[in-house]
Order: C-alpha cells, then structure tokens, then sequence
C-alpha cells in the first residue's frame, strides 16, 4: 500500500484520527476500547480502499466504518453505566471510562464529551445511538447517515426522533456547568486538590454546593448532598501529604489524576458551577488513569 492514493488515505486518516477516536468514544463509553476501534478502522480502510468507488467523501467513508465496528463491539454486551445510574438488577453493567480532552483541542473540548452526555447515550440503543451522533454531533446528512448504516432515510429520521426523547430523559440538563478553561473551574480544581493533598475536611466542605454528588464508578453506591459527600470523603482523607493530585482534562472537565501514598490511584472528574463543584465521578482504578497527563 506504497501507491500515492493509499498516501491520500493515510493522510486523511491522520487528519481524522482525534475525531474518529471521540466519534468511538462516544459510542462505546470506553477510552481504551475506542483506541482498538481506531486502529480496526485503519486496517479496514487499507483493505477495502482499492475497492472503495468514492461515492462519498474519504471522511464520511471513516466514520462509516468506525461506527459499524461499534456497533459490532456493542453487540451481545451490557451496556455502561455510571454509579448512579446502575439499577439494583444491573450491577454487572461495565462502566464509563474517562476520555482524556485537551482544552485546546476543538475536536473533543464541547458538550458532546461531557460525561453527562455520554453515559446518556448509553441509554439509547447502539442504531439510536449511531444515528444521534453521526446527524447531530458530526452533522451528517439524513442520506449521508442513512448510506453509512444501511437504513433508509425515514428510518434515519424515525430513530433520530426516538433517540432525542430517549436521551432527554436520560441525560441530565446541563445546568450552568463551567468550561473547564475558565478561571473560576481552574481555581476550584485547585482548591480541591489542595484540600486533600492537605487533609484538610473544611476546605473541601468549601468548594463544594449543598446539593454536591460523589458517584465512585463501578459502586452501586452514590453519596448526594454536601454531608453526605463529606462522610463518605473525610475518612479517606488520611493524614496531609497521603494524597497527590496533578492537574489535567477529561470530558471537557476539570479533572485530577490522584496518587496514594505514592501508587497512582486513578481519576476524579470534577462537574463546576459558578456556586462550586456540583458533582464529582471517581474513577479509582490506574487503569482509568491511562492516556492523561497534566494539565
């Protein structure tokens, strides 16, 4: 695959790379999953680019074939949940990873990473899903979505109607949720890592609104309310110093990679409001600290 049109597919495929990553993240609810859905995309591409007639755009062309590796990947699976999202009979249902975003890059830095809205999408069926996504966030025709999954155009619009009431019920509203660049999230992402690097239970008490929610991923349990999220965090705050936290992005939000006593602990994503920080989903395993740096 030396030829100059397989060099035209590399390129566009380079050129597309961080948004067909986002498109699979979105899909799936997995970061590491979404990585092995790109990289099938590519192999994929390569084998079927001789054959490929361009009837569409090399664009519209990956996107097509990412999505049908999703839902291929979907396939036979449960689907993923957030903590407080898990029904008492579905506690083996996989959970949603964060995704790592870089406040400058427009591919992913917008709402349709927003944790909120990805773990909503989990909700919808995977057609529902891919529709939603391919109209509404990467704003696909009606024929362009309809090609790309093998539907017709009014079974294109039928599910886009259907996913949009299903997520509405689903996904929380956005509220006066913060961009993660503004001064005011950088400054409260800052007094929460320095609270628990510090131990310090009234600091954090500070930063927090009354109406503040703890969801650790993968527990059936939540913790909602200010008191609440303060019983459950201060006995965990150990001695000043047993914590360390870096700086960084996930889902469009302020986020923290956490250290104990010196052994990488994982991730908490931080939701911020004017009022202070309305919601905080932890992510306790290294694993789900993979692929982020500092801020």
């Amino acid at each position: 695959m030396g030829t100059p049109e397989a060099g035209v597919l590399t390129e566009a495929f380079e050129a597309e790379r961080r948004g067909l990553f986002a498109h699979a993240y979105r899909m799936l609810g997995a970061y590491h999953e979404a990585e092995d859905v790109v990289q099938d995309t590519y192999v994929r591409a390569l084998r079927g680019w001789e054959t490929f007639e361009r009837r569409s755009s090399v664009r519209t062309w990956l996107y097509r074939i990412t999505t049908n590796v999703c839902l291929t990947a979907i396939e036979g699976r449960g689907r993923r949940a957030l903590a407080s999202d898990v029904r008492p009979d579905d506690l083996g249902a996989l959970v949603v990873e964060p995704f790592p975003t870089d406040p400058l890059d427009l591919v992913t830095a917008r709402e349709s990473v927003r944790l909120a809205f990805v773990a909503g999408l989990q909700h919808l069926a995977p057609r529902q899903r891919a529709v939603l996504l391919l109209r509404e966030v990467l704003a696909f025709s009606a024929a362009e979505t309809a090609a790309a999954l093998d539907m017709s155009v009014p079974a294109v619009k039928s599910a886009l109607q259907r996913a949009r009431v299903r997520l509405a019920g689903a996904a929380p509203t956005r509220d006066d949720v913060l961009d993660a660049t503004s001064p005011r999230a950088r400054g409260l992402l800052a007094r929460y890592m320095a609270a628990w690097e510090a131990s310090d239970a009234t600091a954090f008490r500070e930063v927090l609104r009354a109406d503040a929610a703890i969801e650790p991923v993968g527990s059936p349990t939540s913790y909602a309310g200010r008191e609440a999220c303060l019983a459950f965090a201060t006995p965990a705050m150990g001695a000043a110093g047993d914590w360390r936290m870096v700086a960084t992005g996930a889902n469009a939000q302020p986020a923290a990679v956490a250290w104990f006593r010196g052994e990488l602990f994982g991730v908490a994503v931080l939701t911020v409001t004017e009022g202070g920080i309305a919601a905080i989903t932890l992510f306790g395993n290294p694993r789900a600290a993979e692929g982020f740096t500092a801020a």
